[in-house]
């Protein structure tokens, strides 16, 4: 039998509110004006950040900023209306905070911010909506605001250090082989475990599995995994893990990548069961380079499991020497190959390992098995996977650094173009797959990202995807699109100066349609308001905004948790 879940608090009791920043004389007109914007919001302020900067200042974008409020909740004011059938709650991850110390230490990439959890509980039927925000209490976090300096390294941090003996340093590189002085910065993802009474926040190193209750958005703790598969031979995790939903359970499917046999393996984890013990369920041996291709994302099937394996690889040497390369700890290595692997979710074994063009991708967005031009038979003939895609070109790593992202001169500092990329993977023994553009790029402006979909089309062939796009010129993602893959053409949702975070689909209970529901993504304005967006799937039209009395920073990923009293 599997041990029961085991949680590892990072808290002994309730935090401790941190030194208002109103009382900090270089950021008193600052505080002053975000206590009185969230008191006229209705809110509660239940502490202040260290630091504060002037949210859509000058300078830079709102949602570059570091957020103003440790924590704060408050209803928010109800543009337009709600459908009567959205009651849940909606959460989303993303980074919130990358100064510290008043400004002494300043991150330099998105990666690298301090996780902020935001939190939007809607009543359609009453037509109300309640905001909140939380820092994520990790262990970094609560270290770096005691210290006023980063302790923990983060994607592109290298925390300060004496040279110390070689004893020291032998020490220091095996933590970080360990993972032990690795971030457990949980700022990226956001998934409900069984009844949603619990969430799991995460990023890319293994230790940053922490839990939260997503009512209060309390660190409950970290979830320590009841198997040695986090040790020096995988410190690192892919970041989006899979949940897929069966008669006998909710499972959890990711990959780890393994740096001792130079490979992946590919785990599961049953999420209903209170067990938090991961079951190796098979393993992919790498095909070029010496050492793993990063993976943030994999995609899956009804039958499979689609592993890709790029030429932007781990550099482990850096990882071991605590040293940042222009790709910070990655490797761009083409001549290494580009390789999709498809395992066999009932069996584990490999069924399928070809070579494919070079390709960067963050996301993939979803997969499924290819059974012949009538759809019919129960032999699927290939896998097919598609991907947010950008050209092969790993300079989307460089353009994420916050001093590109907060450049005004956004003509000059343009976002790397990419696309919706579709790979067919043969199941017929063939060794080469292929790779092509599934829709025309200017439909979204050259730029795709943060895509989702209806979560009950995942595995399975599927027409629409919503994500991230850009009206260029432009440095970021500045707009929503809608894509339709069969008819192949979008409808966009813009507004001048505002940066949106992905958008969530979340589908209308009882509804047939794949695109019958609506679209959520918290937006931050260059004048420092934020709101989040409701957006009628369909059409793609506005339907409501959920004002907060304050910008919000940049987000990632978020997930729906919906009430099931209504």
């Amino acid at each position: 039998m599997a041990a029961a879940a085991s949680y590892l608090p990072t808290l002994g009791s309730a935090p401790k509110p941190f030194v208002c920043a109103a009382h900090h004389p270089r950021s008193s007109q600052t505080m002053s004006s975000a206590t009185a914007a969230c008191r006229r919001g209705g809110g509660r302020i239940i502490g202040c950040m260290e630091t504060a900067r002037d949210c859509g200042s000058a300078s830079h974008h709102c949602a570059w900023a570091n957020i103003r409020l440790e924590r704060w909740e408050g209803d928010l004011a109800v543009q337009g209306h709600i459908p009567a059938w959205l009651n849940g709650t909606y959460l989303r991850n993303g980074p919130g905070v990358w100064e510290v110390g008043g400004g002494e230490h300043a991150f330099e990439h998105v990666f690298d911010g301090y996780a902020t959890l935001v939190r939007v509980s809607i009543r359609g039927a009453r037509g109300r909506a309640v905001g909140a925000h939380r820092q994520i209490e990790s262990d970094a976090y609560t270290s770096a605001m005691a210290c006023g300096r980063p302790i923990m390294r983060e994607f592109s941090q290298i925390c300060p250090r004496d040279p110390g003996s070689l004893l020291d340093r032998l020490r220091s590189a095996v933590g970080l082989a360990a993972g032990a002085a690795m971030s457990d910065n949980a700022n990226t993802v956001v998934l409900p475990l069984g009844d949603g009474r619990r969430v799991l926040c995460l990023a890319d190193v293994n230790k940053s599995s922490v839990l939260v209750d997503p009512e209060t958005l309390d660190t409950i703790g970290k979830l320590r995994y009841m198997d040695r598969l986090w040790w020096w031979r995988c410190p690192v995790q892919c970041t989006h893990p899979v949940v897929t939903r069966s008669g006998s359970g909710d499972e959890l499917l990711t990959l780890l990548p393994d740096f001792a046999r130079r490979g992946y393996l590919v785990v599961r984890m049953p999420t209903t069961t209170g067990s938090n013990e991961r079951e190796v369920l098979g393993r992919v041996r790498c095909r070029g380079g010496p050492t793993p291709g990063w993976v943030h994302s994999f995609a899956v099937t009804e039958r499979y499991i689609v592993v890709p394996e790029m030429p932007l690889r781990y550099s482990v040497g850096r990882m071991l020497k605590s040293e940042i390369g222009p790709l910070y700890i990655l490797d761009w290595l083409p001549d290494s190959g580009s390789f999709m692997h498809v395992i066999c979710r009932s069996t584990g074994n490999t069924v399928a390992s070809v070579a494919v063009p070079p390709f960067v991708a963050f996301h993939f967005i979803n997969a499924y098995e290819e059974r012949g031009d009538d759809g019919g038979g129960s032999m699927a003939n290939a896998v097919i996977a598609d991907c947010c895609e950008y050209y092969a070109d790993p300079a989307i790593i460089q353009a994420l650094a916050l001093h590109r992202l907060r450049s005004l001169d956004t003509a000059k500092e343009l976002f790397p173009e990419s696309r919706v990329a579709r790979f067919r993977i043969p199941l017929d023994g063939s060794p080469l797959g292929m790779l092509e553009t599934a829709l025309d790029p200017d439909a979204h402006g050259r730029g795709v990202e943060l895509s989702t979909i209806n979560p009950a089309y995942t595995g399975r062939e599927y027409r629409y995807l919503y994500a991230c796009s850009i009206r260029r010129p432009y440095n970021f993602f500045n707009s929503l699109t809608k894509m339709d893959l069969v008819e192949k053409d979008a409808k966009s949702w813009h507004e001048e100066g505002t940066v949106p975070s992905e958008p969530f689909f979340v589908a209308r209970p009882g509804g047939e349609l794949e695109d019958d529901g609506v679209v959520i993504s918290t937006v931050t304005s260059m004048d420092g308001g934020g709101y989040v967006l409701l957006l009628d799937a369909a059409t793609f039209q506005e339907i409501a905004r959920l004002k907060f009395p304050y910008g919000l920073p940049v987000g990632f990923h978020g997930c729906w948790i919906p009430d099931k009293s209504h």
